[in-house]
């Protein structure tokens, strides 16, 4: 089965966001490389990401490049409202395009939804803003506001379907089966795997390299502060030279040994998020 290249993909779009940031140039047209991808991840649906150059021009197109700066350099473009060094791509990897690592695409068409945490039925919207006041230890972005029109856009942009694509497969993530952690080998798996990248004392390399724990990580309150959730993440998508080589009970392990770290408190004046 032939596969447009995700990596193709995240590379245009890493030089639309290269090029944007530089005066003067105006109007660009990038076109999108074709190569086959390396088996950089296990699992991979049909679908296809949408090319780069079928961003519109005008204010549509303008909204949409401006949310993927947002989504890949969030505390760059959005400082006021970012309190820790964390971006929406840390996260939802590759720009939210990868299978089982908490995708964007065809997410617009699944909200308003019911909210377990937060109680009520939540739109796109306000589960963005819970992103930014777990997630990256910030503020809420106003609902109706640029930033949020923006991200919004990208997000629909990203999830446009194709008369020849299939659908999309891999929302939320892996399944895995409960297992018990143990924190002391994840501190020996951590050393081995994921301190090149992360550092001993996990605070990664930003923007490139994400903070684990520390005042620059996320909050007590972010859904990836749980154990098993984490363990789903890091089992399919890291370490990101290699994915997929950890068994589950080592994602388990390491994972409960990032959790025995110190990081921010969620506020609670952003509960209703």
């Amino acid at each position: 089965m032939k596969l447009r290249s995700h990596l193709a993909f995240w590379f245009s779009l890493a030089v639309i966001y290269a090029l944007a940031v530089l005066p003067g140039l105006g109007s660009i047209h990038i076109p999108l490389p074709k190569f086959p991808r390396p088996g950089k991840h296990a699992t991979w649906s049909a679908w296809q990401a949408p090319n780069p150059n079928t961003i519109p021009a005008g204010p549509t197109g303008d909204s949409i490049r401006y949310g993927i700066q947002l989504f890949n350099s969030t505390p760059v473009y959005a400082p006021q409202y970012t309190g820790n060094k964390l971006a929406c791509s840390d996260c939802h990897i590759e720009g939210g395009i990868v299978p089982y690592a908490s995708p964007m695409v065809g997410l617009p068409a699944l909200f308003p939804m019911y909210s377990k945490r937060a109680g009520h039925v939540v739109s796109i919207e306000e589960r963005i803003q819970e992103c930014f006041t777990r997630s990256e230890n910030g503020t809420p972005p106003p609902e109706k506001g640029g930033e949020m029109n923006a991200l919004v856009a990208y997000i629909q942009w990203l999830s446009q379907p194709e008369p020849a694509r299939q659908p999309f497969t891999g929302r939320g993530l892996i399944d895995l089966p409960a297992l018990q952690p143990n924190p002391k080998h994840g501190a020996r798996v951590y050393a081995e795997q994921c301190a090149n990248c992360h550092g001993k004392e996990g605070s990664g390399h930003p923007p490139l390299i994400p903070p684990l724990w520390g005042p620059d990580s996320f909050n007590d309150g972010a859904g990836i502060n749980d154990i098993s959730k984490m363990a789903r993440f890091v089992q399919h998508t890291m370490p990101q030279t290699c994915p997929g080589i950890l068994s589950p009970q080592a994602a388990y392990d390491v994972s409960a040994y990032i959790h025995t770290k110190p990081r921010p408190k969620f506020n609670p004046a952003y509960k209703k998020y």
